[in-house]
């Protein structure tokens, strides 16, 4: 069974208001340790996160530039001059937030971050309040699973499950992620598919492919 993002979400998460201050926000960060924070409205709705990079336009400035320091406010994305000169949470934060739901594979909070480029994913439920908050490390952290869990998901939910084969008819080894799988499958044309079904497996870093098929096949 796949994990969700609330299997692996953080639930303690310290957020700010939109009316948050900008030294309330770099004091906050730095006594928690942490490189952002989600930014709730009025209704405690996530409307944005505001981070460690929104926060170092204010290092910049407001003010027009030449050379090196020009490069920074000049790339072209919007509202970097809006947050050099912005003082609170909602002129500092980037957006509308990118946020996933709890029920959400872990899978599709990695091709999120991926796709938008974004280190952690607010986590809101059907009513957009704030559940957690989902990062890097956090999607990261179903390649823990032990390399037995693995092998067993692959015998019974894949071979024998997803693909109704025989799972006494393949032997598979699991070291450190890594499934090297042997045995005859029925055709050619379910070889693939298998292996790339394994591939995709939880916590599977890489498959090594000894399988075989009836040479008339």
């Amino acid at each position: 069974m796949k994990s969700n993002v609330e299997d692996v979400m953080t639930r303690n998460v310290v957020a700010v208001r939109e009316t948050a201050g900008y030294k309330s926000i770099v004091a906050a960060m730095r006594r928690r340790g942490v490189s952002a924070f989600p930014v709730l409205d009025t209704a405690d709705h996530v409307v944005g996160v505001v981070s460690e990079a929104d926060l170092l336009f204010k290092e910049v400035g407001p003010e027009p530039f030449t050379g090196p320091a020009r490069s920074v406010l000049a790339t072209g994305r919007r509202g970097e001059r809006a947050k050099a000169a912005a003082v609170t949470a909602a002129g500092l934060m980037s957006t509308p937030a990118i946020t996933i739901g709890p029920g959400k594979s872990v899978a599709d909070a990695a091709r999120l971050m991926c796709a938008r480029r974004v280190k952690r994913l607010p986590v809101i439920d059907d009513d957009g309040s704030l559940a957690g908050i989902v990062s890097r490390v956090d999607v990261l952290s179903v390649f823990d699973r032990p390399d037995e869990q693995i092998r067993d998901d692959v015998l019974k939910n894949i071979v024998a499950g997803e693909f109704a084969l025989n799972p006494l008819a393949f032997d598979v080894a699991v070291k450190s992620g890594i499934v090297t799988i042997t045995g005859q499958v029925e055709r050619r044309a379910i070889a693939p598919d298998l292996i790339d079904a394994i591939r995709h497996a939880e916590g599977v870093v890489d498959v090594r492919d000894r399988t075989s098929y009836p040479p008339q096949d």
